[in-house]
């Protein structure tokens, strides 16, 4: 038995000693209960940070992505809100334009290699294929940065052919971000090669932590410079940022691989590789436009400064998001590693609470926000405002999307990649329906239901998938029992 369960369980024995080896004590009231519950927390909360069992270190590294996405997202938040203060709804509305098209491309740009290295790396390690996985570690990063290299080249050309592609207030900011592409794109896929290897904190920091803290710093020096607040400004904050950040990940990577990782021959399967990370690709790039897609559609309808207005309902709202990002990040590797090992209960286990860690957590950030919403959207602008009703709406798909748990974080670790693109392709066609046919009519609004009925639809599809395929039960209300 873990330690963590241990202590667990001399915990719930020594209170049910407490409360039923005395017959003359009265019955525990209201808030001899709640006592009694706040020491069974306490005592999981001891037991999860001083066991040394597998679930123990998960729920470690669990919290540790959990911290440093908190930090992320205040230090994202602080950043959001000086832009938008500083540069106006208008430039703030182009800047996020162009920047949603850099998530977009740079994401696609691994081609599926970046999640694919969280299922491989521990898979490759656990099965002592060294020569395998120093292939795939070199391999997955050149074909990255070659992939990013020629999607900027394409952009820039494209943009140069055909400047009527975009309004004319979007096309130097843009020109501008795509030299960010190569540089982001290794990012994402070193992320998921710590990621694998449980060095979350390696993993995290430098893209959720330095690149936004190197943004605002980089705008607070223009600002004090006199610099004019514009998109462009911006842009080349997030040149400097995107760049130093990626430069010094790969220093930091190579040093810890070198420990882990014994020299010596390489080991290709390019094309199995590819096989796998491709149906991946579709995933990543379902998923990225299942993300944006109310952002760009109202770009077309709506003004820039109403895309500066909802982005920011958006940021404000999607604070809770980062609670099932940061269980999936520190699952991940361990769904793959215990579906490899073919230990059942363990994996059962590992996905009941990888779902209790999102819920519940979700549900109590997004009462928070609701209820401090126009006091934090008046902290972009009193213009911000307008968009707390949008903000409601995104708070109900949110908290029923974590109500499934990292469902698609666990479906891409087991095997079920194509099903999972499948499911992402019909969320993101219905995403992109919708948004085209709410927001003439309703606006910001629009856009907001949108997404949340497209969210809800996407977790509703992965849960079947996941019970069907896998028989596995990621809902957050336990199963009925037949």
């Amino acid at each position: 038995m873990s330690a963590a369960t241990t202590g667990y369980a001399a915990t719930e024995q020594r209170l049910d000693s407490q409360e039923h080896d005395t017959p003359a004590s009265p019955r525990p009231g209201p808030l001899s209960g709640l006592a009694q519950i706040v020491a069974r927390l306490q005592a999981s909360a001891r037991a999860l940070l001083n066991g040394h069992g597998a679930q123990a270190e998960a729920g470690r590294q669990a919290i540790t992505a959990f911290t440093i996405r908190i930090a992320s997202a205040a230090i994202a938040y602080l950043a959001q809100v000086l832009l938008a203060r500083w540069m106006g709804s208008f430039e703030y509305g182009v800047f996020v334009f162009v920047w949603v098209w850099v998530l977009i491309l740079g994401g696609l740009s691994p081609l599926g290699l970046n999640v694919a290295m969280i299922r491989f790396g521990p898979e490759y390690a656990e099965k002592g294929a060294l020569s395998l996985l120093r292939g795939i570690l070199l391999a997955s990063r050149l074909m990255t940065v070659a992939a990013a290299t020629l999607v900027a080249l394409a952009g820039g050309l494209a943009l140069w052919l055909f400047p009527d592609l975009l309004e004319r207030h979007y096309l130097l900011p843009a020109f501008l971000a795509l030299t960010c592409l190569p540089i982001f794109a290794l990012t994402d896929v070193q992320d998921c090669i710590a990621r694998g290897y449980g060095w979350i904190r390696l993993a995290l920091l430098p893209p959720f932590i330095l690149r936004p803290l190197l943004i605002l710093l980089a705008m607070v020096a223009a600002h004090a410079l006199g610099l004019e607040m514009r998109a462009t400004t911006a842009a080349g904050a997030a040149i400097f940022a995107t760049w130093a950040t990626g430069l010094l990940q790969t220093v930091l990577l190579e040093r810890r691989l070198a420990r882990e990782v014994p020299r010596g021959p390489r080991r290709y399967r390019t094309g199995f590789w590819l096989k796998v990370s491709l149906p991946i690709l579709l995933i990543e790039g379902f998923d990225l436009l299942l993300q944006n897609t109310d952002v760009l559609v109202i770009s077309l309808y709506r003004s820039a400064s109403d895309v500066g207005i909802y982005f920011a309902a958006l940021k404000t709202m999607s604070l809770i998001m980062f609670v099932r990002f940061a269980v999936g990040t520190a699952l991940a590797g361990r769904f793959s590693s215990l579906n490899a090992r073919g230990d059942r209960a363990a994996l059962e286990q590992a996905v009941r609470d990888s779902v209790a860690w999102t819920f519940w957590p979700s549900l109590a950030g997004a009462l928070v926000i609701l209820a401090l919403g126009k006091p934090l959207l008046a902290l972009f602008g009193e213009a911000f405002t307008a968009g707390y009703s949008a903000m409601v709406i995104l708070a109900l798909g949110f908290v029923a999307r974590a109500a499934m748990g990292p469902v698609d974080f666990l479906l891409n670790m087991l095997g079920e990649e194509r099903r999972s693109a499948m499911v992402l392709f019909l969320a993101a066609a219905l995403n992109l329906a919708l948004n085209f046919a709410l927001i003439p009519a309703f606006g910001l609004n629009g856009a907001a239901m949108a997404t949340a009925l497209s969210l809800t639809s996407a977790g509703a599809l992965f849960a079947l998938i996941a019970r069907r395929r896998l028989g596995l039960h990621v809902f957050v209300l336990p199963a009925r029992r037949r």
